[in-house]
């Protein structure tokens, strides 16, 4: 029983602070969603699309945050703080050249992107002004993501989280500020972001970058090194791929029946992501932990916090049903004034109470095997599980009716079926002993 004690003290300890980090981010675009939806159901349906877009870039490159969370856990486990610094300055560099190509790439190609999911001309029009000045803030995006990742395998959550708070304070008056203070629109929703985000990254540069000078890490970027960290983090990029690519699928499905259940999805995709990024706290505790774990040599340790986590897991996610279950009915009126647009919000919201202890079991065990640097597994299961969703969201393109209903049986298939294929590949995996590899960096 102390032993088990002393474990729930070491989750607490990281996944607490986590969990007001991870809540900060997805604020950033419930804000932008609740501000932009008073202005008209285009465009919130427009930003509805960019935002997927912009989450798919993000998402994608978060293994900036989870493989160096993992490389930098484990060389600290093992006893080399000076090389966990060193993997955290090669992300960082690699996350700002990623940034910047991104950026390079997607502002032309922007019209083509939202174009991509079917809207009105209108719809369109939004979606790509608030993706062009969106894109604008990405490097800064990506750049809180690596060093958020450093700070967490140095078993430092606090940090992120004094960042991350701030941030979201600060982003919502600028958004309000710009939008209707000044008139700006769906663009200075966008413009209030992308600000916020690049004051938050200068902060948290400078205090990895303090952090390395103590330890004597060179600042300077080294090829070899940011080559490095873009080898350790492909098998991650090929996992979100597969995540990102389901989201964008369910969207596109959305749009098929028409700019009110678009709108309404874009409001239940933004809750889902806020509570998805809740649960994950406890995720970022099981990567730190298990990390540090194995690279200390210590398979049984690994074996009790995950068993202890998923428990913390499934029971965060009946806690978070329940409350969802309480405000659906009323949740939709935050974002939309339109009658069905807050009905079909309502409705599905049903469908993502009940998933919620289903998804916390998936969350915990996603973390344990990325904090194990089990990356080439969960990248073969996120194939595996992509290629399962496929037929169901199909199926729901062909065959469901629209408005309400519509909604609801897409996240009948999100949920259960693409969270459901997930819950099984990972827990196989976990049954074994294969992914429980000691030392620095597997």
């Amino acid at each position: 029983m102390a032993r088990e004690s002393g474990l729930n003290r070491q989750i607490l300890r990281l996944a607490v602070p986590a969990l007001g980090a991870l809540l900060a981010e997805p604020i950033f675009l419930l804000v932008d969603a609740a501000i932009v939806g008073h202005l008209g159901v285009a465009q919130l349906a427009g930003v509805g699309i960019a935002s997927v877009i912009l989450g798919t870039l993000v998402g994608l490159s978060v293994f900036l945050a989870y493989g160096t969370t993992a490389q930098v856990s484990r060389a600290l486990g093992a006893g080399r703080p000076a090389d966990a610094l060193t993997f955290g300055i090669a992300g960082l560099y690699l996350a700002v050249i990623i940034g910047v190509a991104v950026l390079a790439v997607g502002w032309p190609l922007a019209p083509w992107l939202i174009d991509l999911f079917g809207g009105t001309t209108a719809v369109a029009d939004f979606g790509i002004v608030f993706l062009r000045w969106s894109l604008l803030g990405l490097p800064a995006m990506l750049a809180v993501l690596a060093t958020t990742g450093v700070l967490r395998g140095l078993q430092d959550t606090r940090t992120p989280l004094y960042v991350a708070g701030a941030g979201a304070m600060v982003n919502m008056g600028l958004n309000v500020l710009l939008v209707y203070g000044i008139g700006l629109g769906v663009a200075g929703s966008a413009i209030g972001t992308a600000l916020t985000q690049t004051a938050m990254a200068a902060v948290l540069v400078v205090i990895v970058a303090r952090g390395a000078r103590r330890l004597g890490v060179a600042l300077t970027p080294h090829a070899g090194h940011i080559r490095g960290a873009g080898r350790a983090g492909m098998p991650l990029f090929v996992r979100t791929l597969t995540l990102r690519a389901a989201i964008i699928v369910t969207t596109a499905v959305a749009a098929r029946q028409g700019v009110t259940v678009l709108a309404a999805q874009q409001v239940v995709m933004s809750i889902w992501n806020f509570l998805a990024l809740g649960l994950d706290a406890l995720a970022i505790a099981a990567q730190a932990l298990t990390g540090k774990a194995l690279g200390e040599g210590d398979q049984a340790a690994a074996r009790r916090f995950t068993g202890v986590m998923l428990r913390w897991g499934v029971g965060a996610g009946v806690a978070i049903g329940i409350v969802v279950l309480l405000i659906h009915t009323f949740a939709g009126a935050a974002f939309s004034p339109d009658p069905e647009v807050r009905t079909a919000v309502g409705a599905a919201l049903i469908v993502v109470a009940v998933s919620q202890p289903l998804c916390g079991w998936v969350f915990v065990l996603d973390g344990v095997l990325i904090g194990a640097g089990d990356g080439v597994y969960l990248a073969w299961a996120g194939v595996l599980t992509l290629v399962v969703y496929l037929p169901a969201a199909w199926a729901v393109a062909m065959w469901a009716p629209g408005g309400s209903a519509g909604l609801v049986w897409l996240w009948v298939a999100f949920s259960i079926v693409f969270m459901g294929a997930r819950a099984v590949t990972l827990g196989w995996r976990y049954r074994g002993d294969r992914w429980l590899i000691t030392g620095a960096v597997r």
